[in-house]
């Protein structure tokens, strides 16, 4: 009977598609979220102690929360149960909890019970589970895609360590890829494949961080490639193309294709051409590009080429980095559309940028100023010397404004555009450089 066992179990292993034939079976194979389970981190502690609480994993998929649970469950001496949200009702739950309870009584033996997909369970199902939570009948791995603060009982959550799985880096992707093609038992190791550096970095970058998804593409890549007269499997990147359905992108994110592109990028929006700049941005988020970086660098537009034109522009480009943070990809790309579109379609001044370098020149090259007594800090023992006299508050004045001295020997430094907002700070600062002209 062992034997059939064992030899059924070889065969369902065998028939398993690749993504989970190569799930890590230990946390030497266990690639990424050093942040939570890297030596001496309290998750892999309490799993190496078997002394585990209820815990949350959410995250993207691929990035290895299931891989994790079932780790968790060679290691402990506990009962694991599986389970997915979106098969079991009420009726279920209730007969593993009190399976659980009878074995806790009978053996003194612990229940853990992994639930995949629990973001799909309704109020009511989650109340289900919470007394013997409490209790400690099982200890629960939720495991969700959405963020467990909006789709679980805040007393659940309450009861239970949330731990943030990461998409995975292009460095863990590399290695699983790497060991998919060369473990010979439950991998792609049997095969002679020849994979070009392109085909890789193709199947890496599109993989979005999900390592399910760059297996499953390797995968079917492999599988679906005829052996050529030597008996090798040639994966290049139209074999990398297909399988990913995704078209390769010319782009080399740490060379020089990564300044170009950013550089048109910037270009169009500076020379108000909003078509170009989407393009140079989609190709950008194509093939890879952090959506943060390009946040960036329409900060830098909003200010560096609209400035005082438009000084809502940075505002929106602030927020537009802020909200791609909390959004994250793909929804990401509408909100980075957005910001591009306005700063390119703004009024444009580099006034405000060119006040700057003509201040640092004047610093380096120009006359040395000290700081006026009238200007200076009239706090502590500042007054005894002179501090602060004489200075008048603007706004004890008509118009919120007096003529005076705030350095010497002045220079102009801003000279405002007359393009959008700016022009009505061209025209109030032209009237008050006329008063000074005639005192």
């Amino acid at each position: 009977m062992k034997q059939t066992n064992f030899l059924e179990n070889a065969v369902a292993q065998k028939n398993k598609p690749l993504a989970a034939r190569m799930a890590p079976k230990s946390f030497e194979d266990f690639m990424g979220q050093d942040n939570i389970v890297g030596d001496g981190k309290l998750l892999r502690r309490s799993i190496e102690a078997d002394n585990l609480g209820s815990v949350i994993f959410f995250g993207p998929p691929g990035t290895g929360k299931s891989a994790l649970a079932r780790i968790i469950a060679s290691k402990t001496k506990a009962y694991f149960e599986e389970a997915n949200a979106v098969t079991i009702g009420i009726a279920d739950i209730r007969k593993i909890i009190d399976q659980a309870k009878a074995r806790l009584e009978m053996s003194g033996k612990k229940t853990i019970l992994m639930l995949d997909e629990i973001h799909h369970f309704n109020r009511s199902q989650q109340d289900a589970l919470l007394p013997d939570v409490e209790r400690g009948t099982i200890t629960l791995i939720g495991i969700t895609t959405e963020n467990p603060f909006f789709y679980i009982n805040a007393a659940i959550i309450s009861r239970s360590i949330v731990f943030e799985f990461q998409l995975l880096s292009k460095e863990a992707l590399l290695k699983i890829l790497d060991t998919a093609l060369t473990d010979k038992e439950n991998g792609l190791g049997k095969y002679k494949v020849e994979m070009s550096a392109q085909a890789k970095e193709h199947l890496v970058l599109n993989a979005g961080g999900d390592a399910r998804k760059l297996l499953n593409a390797l995968e079917i890549g492999v599988l679906s490639t005829k052996v050529n007269g030597e008996g090798i499997r040639v994966f290049d990147i139209a074999v990398a193309q297909e399988s990913m359905q995704k078209r390769a992108v010319l782009y080399d994110r740490s060379g020089d294709g990564h300044y170009d592109h950013i550089s048109a990028f910037i270009k169009s929006m500076r020379g108000t051409d909003p078509d170009a700049a989407i393009y140079w941005m989609a190709k950008m988020l194509a093939a890879g590009e952090d959506p943060r970086f390009i946040a960036r660098r329409i900060i830098i537009c909003a200010s560096e080429d609209v400035g005082m034109a438009d000084p809502r522009a940075l505002t929106l480009a602030v927020s537009a980095l802020n909200a791609v943070e909390f959004v994250g990809m793909p929804e990401a790309r509408i909100i980075l559309a957005q910001a591009a579109v306005y700063v390119a379609t703004a009024p444009k001044s580099n006034a405000s940028y060119m006040a700057v370098e003509n201040a640092l020149a004047e610093v380096r090259n120009g006359k040395t100023r000290n700081v006026p007594n009238h200007l200076k800090d009239a706090n502590l023992d500042g007054k005894e010397l002179g501090h602060g006299q004489g200075y008048k508050y603007p706004h004890n004045y008509e118009g919120h404004y007096v003529n005076q001295d705030y350095w010497t020997d002045p220079v102009e430094l801003y000279k405002p555009s007359g393009e959008g907002y700016e022009g009505k700070i061209r025209e109030r600062l032209f009237g008050i450089r006329k008063k000074k002209s005639k005192i």
